[in-house]
């Protein structure tokens, strides 16, 4: 599913195909790319896209990550230090430091569509970064030599994706919205869903 309401190019759905119904104004926080899975914020206050992702302050995502074969105590150290990613053309980032561990498998994670269950070596791991370059965790664990399988959102601050099943969606009172986020309160007048 796309992270977006309309427009359509990748031919993929977009958000709207959930059938909820959401306010009029409500947009996409953090997105998440095509392939990715997870918590996708969505709220109908312009202030939170500013206050979370422009602010100075940063705000912590955390991921779980499918990565090829078994990660190593010297690439997860690598991981945890930082390491060198692509931005794009010759422009390069030093990632800095974040924290990195192996973890067991998600319990019982939905098969997306496509998948067939097979076994490949990999290793599960949760990595929480505070900012978000494009493609950044995936660009991390390709660094390191372990292609990304699989990316999952499951935090951004102290609101979790929790047991939330795919295509759901949760709303949050204002005040927890913005307690949860670590975020100063919202303007008056203006509402997050």
């Amino acid at each position: 599913m796309l992270s977006q309401f309309k427009g359509n190019e990748q031919g993929g759905r977009l958000i709207g195909a959930l059938g909820f119904d959401f306010p009029e104004g409500t947009h996409a926080v953090g997105r998440l790319d095509y392939t990715s899975e997870g918590l996708l914020l969505l709220t109908t206050n312009k202030q939170v896209t500013r206050l979370l992702f422009e602010s100075t302050g940063p705000h912590s995502r955390t991921y779980h990550v499918m990565v090829k074969n078994e990660v190593n105590a010297e690439n997860l150290q690598r991981l945890r230090t930082g390491v060198r990613i692509r931005i794009s053309g010759e422009e390069f980032y030093t990632t800095p430091p974040c924290d990195a561990r192996i973890i067991p498998a998600p319990a019982n994670l939905p098969l997306r569509e496509g998948d067939t269950p097979r076994k490949v070596p990999h290793t599960w791991l949760s990595i929480t970064i505070s900012e978000g370059k494009f493609r950044q965790v995936r660009k991390m664990v390709a660094a390191i030599s372990h292609p990304c399988m699989r990316l999952i959102r499951v935090a951004i601050e102290d609101v979790l994706l929790g047991d939330l099943s795919p295509g759901n969606v949760k709303e949050i009172k204002e005040e927890e919205f913005f307690r949860l986020l670590k975020l100063p309160a919202a303007a008056p007048g203006i509402s997050a869903k």
